[in-house]
């Protein structure tokens, strides 16, 4: 899901240290992006332009001959400047957010949350890369791995967390075993009203809200700008930096705050956004990051969540992406962040955890999302094609707290339902305190007979992120590939975990790869080397950062081998930040997309 002369690259400041002058900037944008200019792309010919300047905090490579760059053609637009409301609502903007609330926690302070890998990036024209190790599998040729993540296209001028910057899509497309980068911002409706006002105007969902008084304050600033028209909430304000989905023959970016956006990658590796999707009207509202394909229909399966009744919705798209009709679950009693589920060939698991949505938590200077300790988690198992909610059944799981999902599957003719999870053993730090967050993938087995659940751990070591092979969705598995948190957000390296282990009360882990000191990549995704061969015949794809030498490449690793051996290493032009879900797209799926 998404994370401009002057970049964040300082050291982690402490809660103490108060907020910098810098925040009192209202258009600050990252390098390569002029002030007073917008760089307005298009793929209709290779008309010649002069490709952006080198990140100053980038180190600087000689020049390769290998790496070629396919540059946009650029028309210049001049921003008109602020009128005066806005000019009025920024210096109140300014005070809210040094006076006010300024950003005292590190959870919230850009200065920490934006610092290293995590800064952000301008948009990137689709550049050749070099091949440095190995070859990339045939597999790979005329797919595009993408991965979203956020990037805030102005320099927060108060609190700003993780999760509140504008997506941005980072796609590495190969043909003819060239492989080519790309970044682009998501053009949601948030980021083409900001960017064309040259400020910050919709407030930030997770930092912005963190007492009764800022919330006020930031509330009575939202309200003035919609009524100023300086942006229209009901067209949505969305990050899609979160992941990204295939089905319906559309490609999606996807934040679980709105619709989703649709995507195009176009012949040459350049992303197009051809706008917020709402299937024929029949999608008024948000929807999860995280929905799931079912490889043998076709058929999408979805939720959305929300802080007032009901707080659960479900819904599913058929192969041809025509969404049915919602399924409220009332039974739900109050809000939970529910960011994925599961589901089986039979049904939908969704989780009740103890994050919630807690407004009077505000009073005590709280977020208003925080963890409830006296809840107890409860997991709701759906039947997959239900029209309502009268066939659910909820059970109490204690302590079982989970942000993802891995999958699950049917047993015993549908009488038992297994689930794999990444559990969150300290639930309170999730969203202040993501360095202690320590998750531990279970498998749990839910008897849906006599109610009874059991669980199992899979590994004891810090993992999330975990992903299997697309084609084994809802149904039964063996092997699971798992992030390692070193620790959380970061990820030092990518466990093979045999999850058909489980009953025998031991480890799980059968492959392990650490990236090198000082390396630190993101979610692994997996690409079968071909349909219907076994399991793990196939590779892992990911991005790979190396903080002392400033460069990023993107691993292609076998996901058969006991050591996850390295097959293919690309140079990229420029650093890839830190980011969240990815997706790798086949070319026979590209070719689906409908143009513009």
């Amino acid at each position: 899901m998404v994370p401009k002369p002057i970049i964040v690259t300082s050291q982690p400041a402490s809660s103490a240290s108060p907020p910098l002058p810098l925040l009192n900037a209202t258009s600050v944008r990252t390098e390569e992006r002029p002030q007073t200019q917008t760089i307005r792309t298009t793929t209709t010919g290779p008309t010649p332009v002069t490709p952006p300047p080198p990140s100053p905090t980038t180190q600087k490579t000689k020049p390769n001959p290998a790496i070629k760059t396919t540059p946009p053609r650029a028309e210049l637009k001049r921003r008109p400047e602020p009128w005066v409301p806005a000019l009025m609502l920024n210096a109140f903007d300014d005070i809210i957010n040094n006076f006010i609330d300024p950003p005292l926690k590190p959870s919230v302070d850009p200065r920490h949350v934006l610092s290293q890998n995590f800064s952000p990036v301008d948009e990137l024209p689709p550049t050749g890369c070099e091949v440095v190790e190995g070859s990339l599998p045939p597999c790979l040729d005329g797919g595009a791995y993408i991965r979203n993540g956020p990037n805030p296209q102005f320099l927060p001028r108060g609190p700003y967390h993780l999760f509140d910057g504008d997506g941005m899509l980072h796609a590495l497309r190969i043909s003819q075993g060239k492989p080519t980068l790309c970044s682009r911002y998501v053009k949601t409706y948030k980021y083409t009203t900001e960017n064309d006002a040259g400020f910050p105007l919709i407030p930030n969902v997770f930092s912005g809200f963190n007492s009764l008084v800022a919330s006020a304050a930031r509330g009575s600033l939202t309200a003035a700008r919609v009524l100023t028209g300086q942006f229209n909430p009901t067209n949505g304000i969305g990050l899609a930096n979160t992941s990204l989905a295939f089905f319906g023959n559309r490609l999606f970016a996807l934040g679980e705050s709105d619709l989703p956006y649709a995507v195009n990658l176009t012949p040459n590796g350049d992303i197009e956004t051809i706008g917020r999707h709402d299937f024929d009207g029949k999608l008024v509202f948000s929807m999860t990051a995280h929905p799931k394909i079912d490889p043998d229909t076709g058929e999408c399966f979805a939720f959305r969540y929300g802080p007032v009744p009901p707080f659960l919705t479900y819904f599913r798209f058929d192969p041809n992406g025509r969404k049915h009709e919602d399924v409220p679950i009332f039974s739900m009693p109050t809000p939970s962040l529910i960011h994925d589920f599961a589901i089986t060939k039979k049904y939908a698991i969704f989780s009740d955890i103890q994050i919630g949505m807690n407004p009077l938590d505000m009073i005590a200077g709280g977020s208003p999302v925080g963890s409830v300790a006296s809840k107890v988690p409860r997991l709701g198992i759906l039947p997959r094609d239900a029209t309502d909610e009268s066939m659910i059944k909820w059970l109490d799981v204690p302590g079982f707290n989970i942000i993802h999902a891995i999958n699950a599957w049917d047993e015993d003719e549908g009488r038992t339902v297994v689930l794999v999870a990444p559990n969150i053993l300290s639930v309170e730090h999730t969203l202040e305190r993501m360095e202690l967050i320590h998750a531990m993938v279970e498998k749990v087995r839910i008897e849906l007979d006599t109610g009874i659940v059991t669980r199992q751990p899979v590994s004891a070591r810090n993992l999330d992120f975990g992903v299997i092979n697309p084609a084994f969705v809802g149904k039964k598995n063996r092997f699971v590939y798992a992030a390692i948190g070193d620790p959380m957000p970061k990820i030092s390296g990518v466990v093979k975990l045999d999850v058909s282990k489980g009953e025998e009360r031991k480890d799980c882990t059968v492959g392990c790869r650490m990236y090198g000191e000082g390396c630190y990549g993101g979610e692994p995704f997996f690409v079968a080397r071909e349909e219907e061969g076994e399991e793990d015949d196939g590779y892992l794809v990911t991005y790979v950062h190396d903080e002392r030498k400033g460069e990023s490449r993107f691993l292609v690793m076998d996901a058969k081998s006991p050591e996850l051996d390295v097959v293919a290493a690309v140079r990229l032009p420029r650093r890839v930040p830190y980011g969240f879900h990815g997706l790798f797209v086949k070319e026979s799926e590209l070719r689906k997309v409908p143009l513009p």
